[in-house]
């Protein structure tokens, strides 16, 4: 389903955005009271589609089952899967925007979520949950609007975009850049960028355990071509069959510029105005979004609950550890599930 937002859209860096669309999904009903919604922010590549890139989160006899909970998922601003993005027509000009879309913000992407939770009538939500770039999204987002949720769950994220993951995402722009074809402005351009972007993401996504624990080569002889380099290659390419660079330039530069405390007073100004009873959980491997970042989360929100996934997936456990994640949401909404 497509939303179309109000225009021009108003963007954080005073520009605006003409034409801007919101792809969007739901499954479920709401119930009698209304009071059954979850909305679903997802992270970096991913989709309006949970029920395929969460499973064992969300779907049928999942925590998020949707015969029990209206589910809610919306495709971010600049994102290639059917929300407004660099490939889709300027209305001035007629011609796709390409490397020069506008500057977005996650304050931006929270923004169009509430112009479609409006659009919706859905006047308050049960359950806001994210990961990653989906984790900033839905604390920005309850910043802004501290009396619709009832609950908040982040997982893998931080308060502010740190120095060391806007050098990721940095290093991961200069290979993207560095393809000619991205400064063509086609489709398709920064193809090859975009997987040596994807193999820099990658090292930060899982970690030293991991790749040995999957990607040791067995065969002592081997001189080259190594199992390890096969994999880096190998996800390049994927996301390469699924994503744009241009959009990924977009969405990378929307991360970092990710800062509550932005214009509010600084961070903890910005988490006391969180009303919604709040789960943060971390997960011990994470080199991208260090523990200490959700503990910092979790002791600026007033009542919040911390808790640590233990996984040897590191960032990419907010996707892969579903159990552990099911068995934290079981444990926080305790009280209302005997209810």
């Amino acid at each position: 389903m497509l939303f179309d937002l109000p225009n021009p859209f108003p963007l954080e860096s005073g520009e605006t955005l003409a034409g801007a669309r919101v792809a969007y999904r739901t499954w479920g009903r709401l119930n009698a009271t209304r009071d059954n919604v979850v909305w679903v922010c997802h992270a970096l590549t991913a989709n309006a589609d949970v029920l395929d890139w969460w499973p064992g989160l969300f779907g049928e006899s999942c925590f998020f089952d949707p015969a029990d909970w209206f589910i809610v998922c919306a495709n971010v601003l600049g994102s290639c899967y059917g929300s407004t993005c660099p490939l889709d027509a300027d209305p001035a000009t007629g011609q796709p925007r390409y490397s020069q879309f506008p500057l977005l913000t996650v304050r931006d992407l929270a923004a169009a979520h509430e112009a479609l939770r409006q659009e919706l009538g859905l006047g308050q939500v049960h359950t806001l949950i994210g990961g990653s770039l989906g984790g900033q999204q839905a604390l920005e987002w309850a910043v802004q609007q501290p009396d619709v949720f009832r609950h908040l769950v982040v997982i893998a994220t931080c308060a502010r975009h740190s120095a060391w993951g806007i050098a990721f995402n940095e290093a991961q722009r200069l290979a993207i850049e560095a393809d000619a074809t991205y400064h063509e402005n086609r489709p398709g351009g920064g193809d090859a960028g975009l997987a040596a972007a994807r193999a820099v993401a990658l090292l930060s996504y899982r970690g030293y355990e991991a790749y040995n624990h999957t990607q040791t080569d067995p065969d002592d002889a081997r001189l080259r071509d190594y199992r390890a380099g096969s994999y880096q290659r190998y996800q390049g390419n994927k996301l390469v069959a699924r994503f744009d660079a241009y959009s990924y330039v977009v969405l990378t530069r929307a991360m970092d510029s990710h800062h509550l405390g932005r214009g509010r007073g600084g961070v903890a100004a910005a988490l006391g105005r969180i009303r919604a009873r709040t789960l943060v959980l971390g997960i011990t491997s994470d080199v991208l979004f260090p523990l200490g970042e959700q503990q910092e989360l979790a002791a600026g929100i007033a009542g919040a609950v911390y808790g640590e996934l233990e996984s040897s997936f590191g960032h990419d456990g907010f996707l892969l550890e579903t159990s552990k994640i099911t068995q934290a949401l079981e444990a926080f909404y305790a009280t209302e599930l005997a209810e």
